[in-house]
């Protein structure tokens, strides 16, 4: 997710700074934590982050990994 937040940001323009005290938190760090994974949001705070930068709780939690499928598998399903 930090990668996420943190291209959001910049894509933004926005600083740690103004993106903590629009999201109310206390510290600008916090900010600096998530965007380098070393903290998790709360849900709270995941629910603000995608609210603020409009967009899904799953863009931001989910990772962009393709997936094969095994057509052969879907064929035994019929």
């Amino acid at each position: 997710m930090g990668a996420k937040l943190r291209y959001l940001r910049i894509r933004g323009d926005w600083t740690q700074a103004e993106i903590s005290r629009e999201l109310g938190l206390a510290a600008q760090a916090h900010i600096s934590y998530l965007e380098t994974n070393r903290k998790e949001p709360s849900i709270d705070l995941l629910l603000k982050i995608a609210d603020f930068f409009r967009v899904t709780t799953d863009y931001l939690l989910r990772d962009e990994i393709p997936i094969e499928l095994d057509l052969s598998a879907q064929d035994d399903l019929s």
